[in-house]
């Protein structure tokens, strides 16, 4: 490790030697700490990095004076469609899609350096619960999707296959993930298919070009954005290994996103089948003001364009059908060839320009009390995952429905829009579709038929709470679908889950998996109130509730499943109490 005397004279040419002004105040512990982590900090990059986030600050955002005149919308040739397309066709890319899969040529890449700041939570938002009927984090439900879509390509292919799970992480995220995987098996993936790596770290600077410190013995340090997966990917050899693996192409995508479908086989198929370098999933905007980014065209080049850098004028426009002319929002979620990456990393990524965000970062002050400042104080210098798109060769947009794959996890509940109700609801919503689409039926507690009808978006739970494991279906295809018999599903004022893994959840007994079918009332999910399914073959099942219902309501639960992979569940051996109905 460096001596104190060559860390500072390394500062001293950064013109950043206040971050050692306490260092003789500290014991040989804490100094150490701060000198490791001073030490790495090229004083050329360091002062170039301070002196171009005080000067981005400067400037007050605003659009380019001429970014109108250069402003076009993707020409139509490079835009596909999820629902605006025929089926057949729709068909193919997925039929491609699911052959890449059983090729072991795809890999999902997660984006998860990010704190959960707007949240309001101390840890990674992959751990986040939203309330769901099965309480399970957006890092199980993307987990469960990643089993699924392995399971049916390899039954369509008659093979096994794999698709690897990259997750990139930060100095803030990196531990707590790992903790978490392990203590939940992986949530049943092969340990070594799950690849964690950490993105680089960067000194937040004041408004004035110093860098803060946030304790006596700690710089304060931010992610360098999720652009930061280039330096990443070159840093920790992940190109590498996916080359090993036989991996081709790459579905990049963020955590926050409840309804993301990962290594998405129609998404994939017809990037695959365009030729398609680079590609990004898009929705319709819900109104010209809505704040995310515009995939669009700026002199010819593809390339979003944050919604910050449009004026209003132009946000509104229209085009000939009535729609905004400038409508393809950015969701983050991206399609890659391994060897679009390879480039990017060994030629563009030093032409990337980063992006200023003004931040609320704690500090020490000249006295070294520690500072949590009310207002932002701070600038943190990011770099996005599409400033790559002006490099690609044969860049594509695939426009999906917002309400079957969009609904951002961003705000605490106390925010209107992108909070964990808005995300809860918008996946029961879109469950309880599925559901009416594979011909169930849902009943009121008279016996009545409740709406068949979607939810119109944001106005509350859908009529009956029904959530569907990522296990039993990836995107709405379920094996009951087949079945034209009736089928009831009665859940009066309770919810209702259906779900083929299982965990005992008495504190005595085991966490060991069991495969089944279930039902459940969240508001009763001790094992006592697992309901068994019945085999394949078996008439309908018509069970009663258990005593002591909220409000002393008797319902009834009626479902017809018949040939389904079933096999009886069993409670943990320690287990203090037994299944009833």
């Amino acid at each position: 490790m460096a001596s104190e005397l060559d860390v500072r004279a390394r500062l001293q040419r950064a013109g950043q030697e206040h971050l050692l002004r306490f260092c003789a105040e500290l014991a040989p512990g804490p100094r150490a700490a701060l000198l490791a982590q001073l030490e790495p900090l090229e004083p050329e990059a360091l002062r170039e990095h301070c002196r171009r986030a005080a000067a981005a600050c400067a400037r007050p955002p605003a659009p380019a004076p001429d970014l109108a005149a250069r402003l076009r919308p993707l020409p139509p040739e490079r835009v596909g469609s999820a629902s605006g397309v025929a089926p057949q066709t729709r068909r193919l890319w997925e039929e491609e899609g699911f052959h890449q899969i059983a090729l072991n040529k795809v890999a999902v890449l997660l984006l998860a350096g990010g704190q959960g700041t707007r949240l309001g939570v101390t840890y990674p938002k992959g751990m986040y619960q939203v309330g769901l009927p099965s309480q399970k984090t957006l890092y199980q439900l993307q987990a469960e999707r990643i089993r699924r879509v392995e399971q049916l390509a390899g039954e369509r292919y008659g093979t096994r296959c794999t698709v690897p799970w990259y997750i990139m992480t930060s100095e803030f995220t990196l531990g707590p993930t790992a903790k978490f995987f392990k203590e939940h098996d992986f949530f049943h993936l092969d340990p070594n298919n799950v690849v964690m790596f950490e993105q680089r770290m960067l000194p937040a600077v004041t408004f004035d070009g110093r860098a803060i410190l946030e304790r006596k013995d700690k710089v304060a340090m931010a992610p360098d954005g999720n652009g930061g997966l280039y330096c990443a990917l070159a840093d920790h050899q992940v190109l590498e290994d996916m080359e090993r693996r036989g991996v081709e192409f790459v579905h990049v995508y963020c955590v926050d996103n409840i309804l993301v479908r990962l290594a998405d086989p129609v998404f994939i198929g017809f990037c695959v089948l365009r030729g398609a370098d680079c590609g990004a999933k898009v929705v319709e905007k819900a109104s010209p003001e809505e704040p995310v980014g515009v995939v669009c065209q700026v002199d010819g080049v593809p390339q979003v364009v944050e919604y910050s850098e449009i004026s209003p004028q132009t946000a509104r426009l229209r085009a000939p059908g009535g729609g905004l002319l400038y409508n393809a929002g950015n969701i983050c979620n991206h399609f890659f060839t391994r060897d679009f990456l390879q480039m990017v990393t060994r030629e563009f990524e030093p032409l990337l320009k980063p992006h200023v965000a003004v931040k609320k970062v704690p500090y020490v002050d000249e006295e070294g009390n520690p500072v949590k400042p009310l207002e932002p104080n701070g600038i943190k210098m990011e770099k996005f995952v599409f400033d790559v798109l002006p490099f690609a060769k044969n860049f594509v947009a695939f426009q999906v429905l917002r309400g079957e794959e969009f609904s951002p996890l961003k705000n605490a509940d106390s925010a209107e829009r992108d909070n964990p109700s808005t995300a809860r609801r918008a996946l029961l919503a879109q469950h309880h579709q599925w559901a009416l689409q594979a011909g169930a039926h849902f009943l009121d507690a008279h016996g009545a038929r409740l709406p068949e009808q979607p939810s119109p978006p944001g106005s509350g739970e859908p009529p009956a709470i029904c959530e569907i494991s990522p296990l039993v279906s990836y995107s709405g295809e379920a094996d009951l679908a087949s079945h034209p018999e009736p089928r009831d599903w009665i859940p009066g004022h309770h919810d209702l889950l259906v779900s083929r893994d299982w965990r005992c959840t008495c504190k005595a007994g085991s966490s060991s998996p069991r495969s089944s079918w279930t039902w459940t009332w969240p508001g009763h999910c001790r094992p006592d109130s697992l309901l068994d399914l019945p085999a394949p073959g078996s008439p309908r099942l018509r069970t009663q509730p258990r005593p002591g219902l909220q409000g002393g309501k008797q319902a009834a639960l009626s479902f017809w499943l018949q040939n389904m992979d079933h096999r009886r569940r069993q409670v943990c051996s320690s287990c203090p109490s037994r299944p009833g109905s």
